[in-house]
């Protein structure tokens, strides 16, 4: 496979030449990011980095989820906190960081995260994080390869000075969250451009995911905080755009869902790129087989639902 019909070898990396393949990159990129969040979802309920977390002083499981996402930032405002992460409720991150910044730092947090990468990666597989390891020199390359303007998760971690030893797969894994984290401030980046509210991409969510599963299209968003007035507001805003009928995502809102789901993929592609073609497939073919393991650890630590990233239907062509 080749993106283009002219591909120069430079290094580990690919440079597309006249009339390149950007569709076949766009697909490396989206199978990437979908290998990309089973790699990473379960840690937010990793039942080892829980118990760690409680030590710190933070008994409150859920508040895991958010603070280790947002630890590389440092002390930042509920209102920073909520533009960063989008889709959650302002007054859902208040609460959560006024009780982590009670009891614990940053750094602390950051520090039991790592701990419980490779402990928690080996309970799915035992020979899985060696395998990645030798993808982390590729993968930090196309990281440093591009801009960070406007990406601001993916930024903070990666100026992040731990990055794990060379080669080892906390590197890897630490890498992978990295790009995951540049794939989302690209979303974000279009939702906002889109004039998109919290609650409606939490709606618009639904559409990637089986809505028979999720008891129809709303739970998305009310796991994010939103209630029956902000899910009313959400729908009467789609509704205006467009792209819902009443409380239902109509066909234009699902056109609409999965180009900016096609173009969140082409922006990421980049960095995937310049990590190169060869090592991006072995990072797919590596993790991909573990995907049914991944979901039923998280269905185990958090429940069914959880993590629609991992749980995503079938692309239309």
């Amino acid at each position: 496979m080749a993106f283009g019909r002219t591909v120069c070898r430079v290094g580990s990396s690919f440079v597309n030449g006249p009339g390149a393949g950007a569709d076949a990159l766009r697909d490396l990129t989206a199978r990437a990011g979908r290998a990309s969040h089973d790699l990473i979802g379960w840690m937010m309920w990793d039942p080892g980095a829980k118990a760690a977390y409680a030590e710190l002083g933070v008994a409150a499981p859920q508040t895991w989820i958010l603070a280790w996402r947002l630890a590389p930032l440092g002390a930042v405002s509920p209102a920073v906190a909520a533009a960063v992460t989008y889709s959650i409720r302002p007054e859902v991150l208040e609460a959560v960081l006024a009780v982590v910044g009670a009891a614990t730092t940053p750094d602390d947090v950051l520090r039991v995260r790592d701990d419980a990468v490779l402990p928690g990666l080996a309970l799915v597989s035992d020979t899985l994080a060696d395998e990645l390891g030798f993808l982390s020199d590729d993968l930090w390359r196309g990281i440093d390869s591009v801009h960070g303007g406007g990406r601001p998760m993916f930024s903070a971690h990666r100026a992040r000075g731990e990055r794990g030893p060379s080669g080892s797969g906390l590197s890897s894994w630490l890498a992978l969250n990295c790009i995951r984290e540049y794939r989302g401030d690209n979303h974000w980046a279009l939702c906002a451009s889109a004039g998109l509210n919290d609650v409606e991409v939490g709606l618009l969510h639904s559409v990637l995911v089986d809505p028979v599963e999720y008891g129809g299209e709303e739970w998305i968003a009310r796991s994010r905080g939103a209630d029956d007035a902000a899910i009313a507001d959400g729908w009467e805003r789609l509704t205006a755009k467009g792209l819902a009928d009443g409380s239902t995502v109509n066909a234009e809102g699902r056109r609409f869902r999965h180009e900016l789901e096609r173009r969140t993929d082409e922006l990421t592609s980049p960095i995937w790129q310049e990590v190169g073609l060869t090592t991006t497939e072995r990072f797919c073919e590596l993790v991909e087989p573990w995907h049914d393991a991944f979901v039923a650890r998280i269905d185990a630590t958090a429940g069914p639902r959880w993590m629609p990233a991992v749980r995503t239907t079938a692309r239309p062509a």
